[in-house]
């Protein structure tokens, strides 16, 4: 089975965008729902802990999939002129700057 002409479009611009919006998720708490994991339940939106600590990591993997889909799904309309200048590497360059500006945003953790 061959991919569509389309999917590497679609996997660097969501490569980047899922990188861009969960740093943005996790540092502004977007996350799409909340995981209770002491009476096993989700809630909506961001919620404050029930009955031991809340889990947000699966709503901002949540909230980031979501966007990189749609940014990836547009990207797919752009004409060919303009998506053959995407450069690949960018999914690599803005990984690492996104673990850079979690090294940053994490610093009081390990400097403890």
């Amino acid at each position: 089975m061959k991919p569509p002409r389309r999917f590497p479009v679609f996997a660097i611009v969501f490569g980047i965008a899922f990188a861009v919006v969960y740093v943005i998720a996790v540092e502004k708490n977007y996350a799409l729902f909340t995981y209770h994991p002491a009476v096993n339940a989700f809630g909506a939106g961001v919620q404050e802990a029930k009955d031991g600590p809340a889990m947000y990591w699966y709503g901002w993997l949540a909230t980031a999939g979501i966007a990189a889909s749609v940014a990836g799904a547009l990207a797919c309309f752009l004409p060919e002129s303009l998506t053959r200048r995407l450069w690949p590497g960018w999914a690599w360059v803005i990984a690492v700057a996104v673990m850079a500006a979690f090294a940053w945003i994490l610093r009081n953790f390990f400097l403890r």
